[in-house]
């Protein structure tokens, strides 16, 4: 998952870009950690609820234009670090579609369940 760049710098590390470099090299499988780019700057999600993280995420990512051609009829796999809603894992899945991607998976480290969420 990318971040804004912002806070990348703030932060100083991306901890799912480091989980997929990490998945990279025990898989095999390529990693692109700048496939997609956070277009637009969005405030932390910690006590959004699910509408509002997907109205948060809407419209914030993109492919870079120099990968439009690695995602067009390929499998794509996202990684994140933390699953809690899932709103940016689709909204990322979304825009791999429109560029064209076959299949979209996605890996997660850890699932955020709250009361109710279980079923």
């Amino acid at each position: 998952m990318p971040l804004h760049w912002t806070r990348l710098v703030r932060r100083r590390f991306n901890q799912s870009a480091l989980l997929a470099r990490a998945l990279a090299r025990e898989s095999g499988v390529p990693c692109l950690p700048d496939l997609l780019v956070r277009v637009r700057r969005t405030p932390v999600q910690g006590e959004l609820g699910r509408s509002a993280r997907k109205r948060n995420v809407a419209r914030a990512f993109a492919v870079r234009r120099r990968h439009l051609g690695r995602v067009r009829g390929r499998r794509v796999v996202l990684v994140d670090d933390v699953h809690t809603t899932g709103a940016t894992l689709e909204e990322c899945a979304r825009v791999l579609r429109r560029a064209g991607a076959a299949e979209i998976r996605a890996v997660t480290l850890a699932r955020v369940v709250r009361p109710g969420d279980a079923g």
